[in-house]
């Protein structure tokens, strides 16, 4: 008879068998080695945590309601999406083939005749979106990944409560863990001043909808009376909410047709959340008066998606790039795919240059981040480390020709887990306005070189590559 020792050795090559076969399908390889390295050392934990977060999937009542959302924006909206024709920006092949991707994975065209405006400093964003929405009519629609209850957010807050008070229809949708805490406050105050207020991906183990705990809504959406749009990285929160850490943002201020499409985005979210569909959209799809010259779309992603829509755009358009590259994000945790991109654009004669900051506000992932250093220097990546603020932006430039703005990380975890949003501008003059403050970027960061770079501490390199071991799960 064998003793409880011995089961429990046997259960743990049982395990390690069975996972070795099971983990790498529908998988890619980094993550399949992620998971399998560990639950070869720690066969047990590694089953239990494989069966909280391995798998990728969603309740079955949210995925009914995702999909009747995306029924109802191919339907019930396709007749204002279609009242303005679709634009075609003269871009070349190879980024006409990124740009005919973007509208097939995110079902979204191009749309002419929308203006940008580019918001760099962080109070002045905010004091934008409160005067928005102290001048709105109609309604006013937030999807913040963080509403915190602090001095930024409730500058917002009072905004929301005196918009109710004049009649304003207003919804918020926060995520339901990175806003968990600021809600407790700020939803009674909220909705006793008629604010429809929704926690996104609710954390709860009794709930219906219920899911993974690391599935997060990370997008920064605003649309205010169907006319004006606000999306980048920055939340509805102060800027120095880390200790010790000061951050820096950019945000796009839209309006146009393209308004429209976050406006989609943000009720197909609020339908997924409350089960409510809105019978009249008349009011949240006005007729806009052309007032700019720039095509855009929006692409949403998430895990609801068949593709990693952002990863599988990101990565065509550094491939379609002729000039120049110029990628902006907090956290760089690539996968493959990306990782080659700007590998082979380099040796194509392309300039990539990455701008991240040299400060860290999450050690794992700065850790695993600086294990990628080394072999993009070796491929010729140009590296600014930047040193003012903790630069959360996250954007991209294609040449002179397509601009980037979103919510997404250039990270594993934004790629297949989080619900992000990007807007797509094609047109020389915002790039040009981006340029600039990716000019000022470059003015206040360190290039770093390899042979800096590899004179880095052995313990450093050891604890870094460790770190990149985990990067799937990040």
């Amino acid at each position: 008879m064998l003793t409880w020792t011995e089961t429990y050795y046997i259960s743990e090559w049982v395990i390690r068998l069975i996972m070795l076969v099971y983990v790498p399908q529908r998988r890619s390889p980094a993550a399949a080695r992620t998971w399998l390295l560990l639950i070869f050392f720690l066969p047990w934990p590694g089953l239990i945590l494989y069966g909280l977060i391995g798998r990728i999937s969603l309740p079955p009542k949210r995925i009914q309601l995702r999909a009747q959302a995306a029924h109802l924006l191919r339907t019930s909206m396709k007749e204002y999406m279609e009242r303005k024709p679709v634009t075609q920006p003269d871009l070349g092949p190879r980024l006409m083939q990124a740009v005919t991707l973007a509208s097939h994975l995110g079902d979204f065209n191009i749309r002419g005749g929308n203006t940008v405006e580019l918001l760099a400093e962080y109070a002045g964003s905010i004091d934008r979106l409160v005067a928005d929405i102290d001048a709105a009519q109609d309604h006013v629609h937030l999807l913040y990944y963080i509403f915190a209850n602090d001095a930024t957010g409730g500058r917002v807050a009072d905004a929301l409560v005196r918009a109710a008070g004049r009649g304003v229809k207003c919804r918020v949708l926060m995520d339901g863990l990175a806003s968990r805490r600021s809600a407790r406050a700020l939803t009674p105050r909220l909705r006793a001043a008629g604010v429809d207020v929704r926690l996104l991906l609710p954390i709860g183990f009794l709930r219906q909808t219920r899911t993974r705990l690391d599935l997060r809504n990370h997008r920064k959406i605003a649309v205010v009376d169907g006319r004006t749009g606000y999306v980048g990285s920055q939340n509805l929160v102060d800027p120095t909410f880390k200790k010790g850490i000061v951050y820096e943002e950019l945000v796009a201020r839209v309006t146009g047709p393209v308004v429209w499409q976050l406006q989609a985005v943000f009720l197909a979210d609020h339908f997924v959340e409350t089960g409510i569909a809105e019978s009249d959209l008349a009011s949240f799809f006005p007729e806009t008066i052309p007032g700019g010259e720039s095509p855009a779309q929006a692409l949403p992603s998430a895990p609801g998606f068949e593709y990693e829509n952002t990863q599988r755009l990101i990565v065509a358009l550094i491939h379609g790039a002729r000039e120049r590259v110029v990628i902006t994000t907090p956290y760089f945790v690539p996968d493959e795919p990306l990782l080659e991109a700007m590998q082979t654009a380099v040796l194509r004669g392309v300039e990539v240059h990455l701008i991240l900051s040299r400060q860290a506000d999450q050690m794992m992932v700065c850790l695993a981040q600086r294990s990628y250093y080394e072999e993009l220097l070796e491929a010729g990546v140009h590296i600014h480390l930047y040193r003012p603020f903790f630069l959360h932006a996250k954007h991209l430039s294609i040449d002179d020709s397509i601009a980037l703005i979103g919510s997404s990380n250039m990270d594993i975890r934004s790629f297949a887990l989080n619900a992000e949003i990007s807007l797509l501008i094609y047109d020389p003059h915002v790039v040009a306005r981006q340029r600039k403050i990716q000019e000022r970027y470059f003015a206040d960061a360190d290039l770093l070189t390899l042979e800096e770079w590899r004179r880095r501490p052995r313990l450093a390199k050891i604890t870094q590559n460790i770190a990149r071991l985990v990067d799937a799960l990040l």
